[in-house]
């Protein structure tokens, strides 16, 4: 890292976000391979190849390196840099803070969870690991070798927090047991040996001698280190029932609350503290259902319709395309690029979310992939909206747009969930419209949507930082007519499991409707919804009170078609 720095030197603020870049983006190679395409053409040559560290010595490091790297950034007169410059110490600078907010607290941190956790994660990144040369094949292979070694880690983690009374409830531990039983459950037609042969067989440049040594060394490295891992975690996580000492809410363990208030700030990017936050969630909850009531009485009929809506039956890639143009009217024109649908593996359809998308390369964002549940029902309104969300105008979108903005490369390492997830969300509410259904009924199914997301927000809330039990949770969705024993336990435990997940969602939303409520207020005649969206993108990830300073800067007007 560099430390001689000129205050309000432009040129060594570039120097210093360039170094800040390649540390973080190198710290281990799939973060490097799926961030960069050609990591060479920006200065990163030789590194390592590794999965990561959960070493004790390793997470001090990584505290150090961020307490470094915030006196690094005091030492730049952040008034003397140029607006976008000004705007990239903002967000780095608040980035730092909020995760130096929870140093003292790691052992709080949970790398296996059912939804976004390493377990379920990793298979999914080795699958899409893109083979653009035989080095990538090399390091591929490689990476499968460290897995059981990067598992170890996990395991011994986890066996710390055991020991510190922060072990997971056995719900959790029995959910990630099985899920590790059902992805080692077919070794011999493993996806990950059947997609890595269909992804050399497309090299050209490969001879088929060389081919054959490859699929025949990946299947080995599957079978005996990948697979075993995953063995080797569900027997230490079957060791290690019973040793959680709370099945509830965060609130419950010592530093729980504290380490909620920190979850919430890193996943929703809002500057809300949490008695405000669960008080606008019930605010845009009840609105929502007065909107929704108000339309139901002007028009009974919709009441009928809302449950009976149907779509044509479309192919993925059909209801992309015609996304991007429903959109047009909205939102500014995307840049050329291309993108693949893919099921997710049946062995994973039980765990992973109903559909994402691989953030493509910073330096090569052509080539886009979303992976979506087979079982989905090509016909149902959520699978359209679910499009949406994950392509256009939703993740796919916003990277690509983002990346076209020119922010510094370090921005898209900082990781801000609220305005990602936030983002997919708001647009996913407007593509209602963007289904060739009436326009009030669109209207009331995103209402309807809404409202049932505040829903999970406002448990979200209830478990981890009031402390509500299953009973507390049932009374709540009851008086939303809610009452399916079953389905409330999932929700209870899933929500335990993965806490503060709805909230980016939710309340990123939410923050996404404030800012253009403000704007459109601001700007009167001169507002239009796609110089608003254009200011958004080119600001990119951010937290959002960063986002409202900034918005006069690049809101311009002439940006809408005239």
């Amino acid at each position: 890292m560099q430390t001689d720095f000129v205050a309000g030197s432009t040129s060594s603020f570039d120097a210093f976000l360039d170094d800040f870049f390649r540390a973080e983006v190198s710290s281990n190679t799939i973060n490097l391979h799926f961030s960069l395409s050609h990591p060479e053409n920006y200065g990163i040559t030789e590194t390592p190849i590794t999965l990561g560290s959960l070493s004790e010595e390793a997470l001090a490091a990584s505290h150090a390196s961020l307490e470094n790297t915030l006196a690094a950034l005091a030492k730049y007169d952040r008034d003397a840099l140029p607006p976008s410059g000004q705007l990239t110490y903002d967000v780095l600078q608040d980035y730092l803070k909020t995760e130096l907010s929870a140093s003292d607290l790691t052992l709080y941190d949970e790398p296996l969870r059912p939804t976004t956790g390493i377990q379920s994660q990793l298979p999914v990144l080795y699958e899409e690991y893109r083979f653009r040369q035989p080095a990538d094949v090399e390091d591929y292979l490689a990476l499968l070798a460290l897995t059981g070694d990067y598992f170890d880690q996990i395991i011994r983690f986890e066996q710390q927090k055991a020991q510190a009374g922060l072990f997971m409830s056995d719900y959790a531990c029995n959910t990630l047991i099985s899920q590790c039983n059902a992805f080692t459950a077919d070794p011999d037609q493993h996806y990950l040996i059947q997609t890595f042969d269909h992804k050399i067989d497309a090299m050209s440049e490969l001879t088929e001698n060389q081919k054959t040594l490859y699929k025949e060394k990946n299947a080995a490295l599957v079978r005996e280190h990948v697979l075993p891992a995953y063995t080797h975690l569900a027997a230490a996580l079957t060791e290690l029932l019973g040793s959680g000492k709370n099945d509830m809410g965060l609130c419950y363990f010592a530093d729980g609350k504290d380490y909620y208030r920190y979850l919430v700030c890193h996943n929703t990017g809002s500057a809300s503290d949490l008695p405000a936050l669960q008080d606008r969630i019930l605010e845009k909850r009840q609105s929502d259902l007065q909107q929704a009531a108000a339309l139901l009485s002007e028009n009974p009929q919709l009441k009928a319709s809302q449950t009976t809506v149907r779509l044509p039956a479309a192919d993925p890639i059909a209801t992309l395309n015609g996304l991007q143009e429903a959109m047009r009217a909205n939102f500014p024109a995307p840049p050329e690029t291309t993108f693949t649908v893919s099921s997710i593996d049946e062995c994973m359809e039980d765990y992973m979310a109903p559909a994402f998308y691989i953030t493509s390369p910073i330096d090569d964002y052509a080539q886009n992939s979303i992976f979506i549940n087979a079982s989905t029902d090509t016909s149902s309104l959520r699978y359209f909206t679910t499009l949406a969300h994950e392509g256009f105008p939703g993740h796919l979108y916003q990277t690509v747009m983002s990346y076209e903005a020119g922010l510094h490369p370090v921005r898209f390492l900082l990781n801000y969930p609220g305005y990602v997830e936030g983002w997919a969300t708001y647009v996913e509410m407007i593509s209602y419209h963007y289904a060739g259904l009436d326009d009030d009924l669109a209207s009331l199914l995103s209402l309807n949507q809404s409202a049932l997301l505040s829903l999970y927000a406002s448990t979200d809330l209830g478990i981890h930082y009031d402390g509500w039990s299953f009973s507390d949770t049932t009374a709540f969705w009851k008086d939303f007519g809610i009452t399916d024993q079953t389905a409330l336990r999932e929700i209870y435990e899933l929500i335990v499991e993965e806490p503060a997940h709805y909230l980016k969602y939710y309340v990123g939303y939410m923050e996404f409707v404030d800012l253009k409520e403000k704007a459109q207020e601001t700007y009167g005649s001169a507002y239009s919804d796609i110089a608003f969206h254009k200011a958004l993108l080119s600001i990119g990830p951010a937290p959002f009170s960063i986002i409202e300073t900034y918005l006069d800067n690049y809101y311009l007007p002439d940006a809408a078609p005239q």
